[in-house]
Formats: structure tokens, C-alpha cells, sequence
């Protein structure tokens, strides 16, 4: 048992879903999983472990912002022994090009965060995503016929912010969207030789101004959870 996590040895499984939301950890868990139980309640971050076409999986509540997944991710992978970890969440669009509902699969992340600059004495370091990890997803989303997009994204560790600017500069360069939780996770897959991708649905657009519906957004998520499954249990 961990600091942050209730569960037992073997409660957790090896392959897990990265869900910001902990009650999505628990819609996950029962409408996609077999056998669901819950392994931990620990700080309302719920988890589950149950079984995905035979294939164990869990599904782990990780909180807002890098700090939160840090503590997770590192808990799930040194004291549980997870080798593949998928971040399930959504974004916020900064391209035209790019529509509400759309599948993003994060290839690289740059970042706000000073993360990265504390562990590499203030160089830059470019987290990446798992190429398998990837390619898999990509294949998976193409099958469901959904807008599926491969590239940057910024992480950003603030959600409210006073300007713009910052922002237009990396939509300048082609960065797709920005969320709050992948550059954590690329870094400490990358530090602990493990395997992990962001699958992000855009539910805001920085452009239009346009937001998911209630109902929108659980239609997105449920294409997401079956790409993410389907990519996560792919050996």
C-alpha cells in the first residue's frame, strides 16, 4: 500500500487508464470494465481494476495538474509495477482546424511547467509519447472513423490565466491544444522506462468559444475509453 493509494499488491494492474476526474475512473470502471472492484476511495481518487475483453486493466483518478499526476504515476509505477499508463482527458482546442469532439493524441508536449527544468538543471527537455503507444491509438481511432489528430500539445499549469499571449505564440507553431497533466506523465515514463500517451477529447475550443454539452461530452468520452482500452491491451 502506497501513500496515496489503498490497494494491495496485485490489486493493480499493469496496464492503466489515467482519468483526471475520479467519478470517470468510476463510470469507466462500470460500464467498460468486467468484474469491476474498487481498490481504492483514498482522498475521494477513486480506483479500479476489472477486465477488458479477458485482459486485466485498471483505471486510477489522478486529480488536476502535474503535481497531482507526478504523485500518482510514481506511485502506480514503483510501488505497482505499471508498465503501460494512459491519460484519458480532455483539452482545450487552438487550431481552426480542429472541431469539438475530435480525438487528439498527443506526441509531444511543451510546456509552462518548470517540472522538467528541476530535474534537468534549467535545460529543456521534450517529453514524448510511447511510439507504440501511439501508433496503436491512431490505428484504433481510424477504425472508429472519429477526427483523430497526432501532434503537440501544451501543458500548462495554469487554467485561468490573465492573458492570451503566451498562448497565441504556441498556436503560431502548430501546437494543437493544451491540457494540465501530460508533461508529468511523459517524464516519469520516460525516467522509469515505461510506457504512456495522452488521448485527449477537445471539449473547449480557445477560438470559438465553444463547449461541449453535457451529453456531448459523454458520448466523447466513451470513444475515447474504447480507444484507450482497445490500445492498452494490445501486446
Amino acid at each position: 500500500m502506497s501513500g496515496h493509494l489503498g490497494a494491495k499488491k496485485g490489486e493493480i494492474a499493469d496496464r492503466v487508464l489515467l482519468p483526471g476526474d475520479p467519478l470517470r475512473a468510476k463510470f469507466v470502471a462500470e460500464q467498460f470494465l468486467d468484474k469491476a472492484y474498487c481498490y481504492s476511495e483514498v482522498r475521494g481518487m477513486y480506483g479500479y481494476t476489472g477486465l477488458y475483453k479477458g485482459v486485466p486493466v485498471s483505471v486510477q483518478g489522478t486529480g488536476m495538474g502535474n503535481p497531482s499526476m507526478s504523485i500518482y504515476g510514481t506511485e502506480l509505477i514503483n510501488d505497482y509495477g505499471v508498465k503501460k499508463l494512459v491519460r484519458i482527458g480532455t483539452c482545450g482546442a487552438m487550431q481552426d482546424e480542429l472541431n469539438i469532439r475530435d480525438i487528439i493524441l498527443a506526441q509531444a508536449v511543451s510546456s509552462d511547467s518548470n517540472l522538467t527544468e528541476k530535474i534537468f538543471y534549467g535545460c529543456n527537455y521534450a517529453p514524448t509519447a510511447d511510439f507504440s503507444l501511439l501508433m496503436k491509438a491512431f490505428q484504433q481511432a481510424q477504425s472508429k472513423q472519429v477526427n483523430v489528430f497526432v501532434g503537440n500539445i501544451y501543458n500548462s499549469d495554469e487554467f485561468y490565466r490573465e492573458t492570451l499571449d503566451r498562448l497565441h505564440k504556441f498556436m503560431d507553431f502548430g501546437v494543437l491544444a493544451v491540457e494540465m497533466e501530460s508533461t508529468a506523465l511523459y517524464t516519469l515514463a520516460a525516467k522509469y522506462g515505461v510506457q504512456a500517451l495522452s488521448i485527449l477529447t477537445v471539449g473547449s475550443h480557445l477560438l470559438t468559444n465553444e463547449r461541449l454539452t453535457h451529453k456531448e461530452s459523454e458520448q466523447s468520452f466513451y470513444e475515447m475509453v474504447e480507444i484507450a482500452l482497445n490500445t492498452v491491451i494490445d501486446d
